[in-house]
């Protein structure tokens, strides 16, 4: 008789379009997977993307489909919350598809409505990429500094939301995530920020996690990428551990690039009809805003390879700065003579496969008179809200290597 082995259990917070799940297949490391994550686009961009087990095929009217979203607060653009008037319009077709998508990818929603009563027990990795707009440099310029402060209740602020299920978990003599994997922009460290973020840490220690703090660029991990994240990976530990944490600090300060060849993330053959449209579309009209663009950002191509690696990716390519630029062979009249990167092009960048894209243009949804779920610019937030899937692939290999190392470091044995 076959002894039935219990898969570990992984709860992606902010999943996105799950980069999380991305690294953990790409490792061959196999969990049951829940996500909380409120934004539309992205839950159905995340049940096209993984192979998702079908849990509901239920064919629920639209009534019944409004009523189940009616106090979910949902949203279509990752901000704010859409009203059911909007939903409302939508075709039955569609919602139906949404509704799946929801149940299928085991969603417990948006994080500030969920509770133990919807969450996973016995949880081994619990990730959180939480909102960084509050932590960035740009909210600092115009004054705001308030970050993850627990007064002030902000996007960034959504952290604490995390610290309240954790709690809640604590408080109800519930077994608490072995491993918790925090990413966000690197000014999380800066001085404005640090006490708040000294006050996240302490509320971890006292939960009785050990946090080891690491900040990472994408092209340290075999990535073209310069995108620079810090990750922070607590662990379930009552005892100090010092050896667990040598062990971690020296596994980061190892070499885990790998060579790659940018080329293998550009679409420049445009003969292929698909690539030549979506290049099209990234040729933006000539403005002076534009040419200032051109001015001031790196080229990455213009009929021979000027640069190895791009800039961030951002939740826009239409922007200075911006991730790097491609050089049309022939200039369009009344366009620039760059495109920005395709939305196809940022999948590949951020460390998915073309495949994951395609099926996210090949089953898009129109929603109501002709408008689509799916646009450019939605592609292009989908992948700038993202994580790299390369960085994560380090990281996860970290926890199983600790898993191997420690058995008391996972429930599911």
């Amino acid at each position: 008789m076959y002894k039935y082995i219990k898969k570990p259990v992984m709860l992606e917070m902010f999943s996105g379009i799950g980069s999380q799940v991305k690294a953990l297949k790409k490792l061959n490391m196999y969990y049951d997977v829940y996500i909380a994550e409120w934004d539309i686009s992205a839950f159905y961009a995340y049940s096209l993307i993984h192979d998702i087990e079908v849990l509901s095929n239920e064919k629920l009217s639209k009534a019944e489909i409004l009523e189940f979203f009616q106090d979910m607060e949902l949203s279509v653009n990752s901000k704010t919350p859409v009203s059911m008037k909007f939903l409302s319009r939508w075709s039955e077709e569609s919602l139906l598809k949404i509704y799946q998508a929801f149940r299928n990818t085991k969603n417990i929603g948006n994080i500030e409505k969920a509770g133990i009563h919807n969450m996973p027990k016995n949880i081994d990795i619990l990730t959180y990429s939480f909102p960084c707009q509050d932590l960035s440099l740009c909210m600092a310029w115009h004054g705001n500094t308030t970050g993850i402060s627990r007064e002030v209740k902000n996007r960034s602020g959504l952290l604490w939301e995390v610290g309240r299920l954790l709690q809640e978990l604590k408080d109800n003599n519930y077994n608490m995530p072995k491993f918790l994997l925090m990413e966000n922009v690197s000014n999380i460290l800066s001085n404005p920020h640090k006490k708040y973020f000294d006050d996240w840490k302490q509320c971890l220690s006292d939960m009785g996690y050990i946090n080891i703090v690491h900040t990472l660029y994408a092209t340290e991990c075999g990535n073209p990428q310069k995108r620079k994240r810090t990750y922070m990976l607590s662990i379930l530990h009552n005892d100090p551990f010092e050896e667990l944490r040598a062990f971690c600090e020296q596994y980061f300060r190892m070499n885990h690039n790998k060579e790659y060849n940018i080329l293998d993330y550009l679409r420049l053959d445009y003969n292929n009809i698909e690539y030549a449209e979506e290049a099209h579309a990234s040729n933006m009209n000539d403005t002076p805003s534009r040419r200032i663009i051109h001015k001031e950002n790196i080229i990455i191509y213009d009929r021979k390879i000027c640069s190895n690696t791009i800039n961030t990716i951002t939740t826009r390519q239409d922007r200075n700065p911006t991730a790097g630029l491609i050089m049309y062979p022939e200039r369009r009249k009344g366009h620039s003579p760059y495109r920005n990167l395709t939305p196809r092009e940022c999948f590949l960048f951020m460390g998915f496969d073309e495949s994951d894209f395609q099926r996210l243009k090949d089953n898009n949804i129109e929603i109501f008179d002709g408008k689509c779920l799916y646009t450019r610019n939605t592609y292009e937030r989908l992948a700038g809200n993202s994580i790299v899937v390369d960085v994560l692939v380090v990281i996860f290999n970290l926890i199983r290597q600790l898993q191997s190392k420690y058995p008391e470091l996972t429930y599911a044995r």
